[in-house]
């Protein structure tokens, strides 16, 4: 049985739609059922503004995560999907990084990718992709709003309160950033 508390609290949405990459996630940190931080950033800007990540699960896990990433970006530059295999692979095999408890949702102008601990690095089959505890609902929602005029922050952002409306741990403090 884990020691760590039972932290709940992110929902991070990417979206790429006529050519712009949004990543978007709530600022809502939970601990048990209390609401310990609502305004978390858990977005961010990397390789000098051409790539976005969003995390969830530990903060300070996700960190270490992201400065590997940025790492991987400076080794492998214009080539986000041989820097998260890389980082993927060191995430496995690496026994610090294998006790990391994380997710990252990755994107660039052309690509988006889930990087998960197990060694996945997975692309989405409709540009859209979600991750953490409303992540289903963002991703259900995003999926449907795919076909309608609304651009892809619009679409981020709609899907993005839908899932605040079902999920108890994702809330309306958004942190939305674009590409393209």
């Amino acid at each position: 049985m884990s020691n760590f508390p039972d932290w709940h609290g992110t929902t991070i949405l990417a979206v790429r739609k006529n050519g712009k990459t949004v990543i978007a996630g709530d600022g809502q940190v939970s601990m048990g059922q209390t609401v310990v931080k609502g305004n978390a950033r858990k977005v961010r800007t990397l390789a000098e503004g051409r790539v976005l990540a969003g995390f969830a699960g530990a903060t300070a896990d996700a960190f270490t995560l992201i400065e590997r990433l940025e790492t991987k970006l400076e080794q492998y530059p214009e080539q986000l999907a041989r820097a998260c295999v890389d980082l993927a692979k060191d995430w496995r095999t690496d026994r610090y990084l294998r006790k990391l408890e994380a997710m990252l949702l990755v994107a660039d102008k052309d690509e988006i990718y889930t990087v998960t601990g197990v060694g996945d690095v997975l692309e989405p089959e409709h540009a859209v992709a979600a991750i953490g505890s409303g992540g289903n609902y963002a991703l259900a929602a995003a999926l449907a709003l795919m076909d309608g005029p609304l651009s892809a922050e619009e679409v981020a952002r709609k899907a993005m309160g839908i899932a605040a409306d079902i999920c108890v741990f994702t809330n309306r403090s958004l942190t939305v950033e674009t590409l393209g």
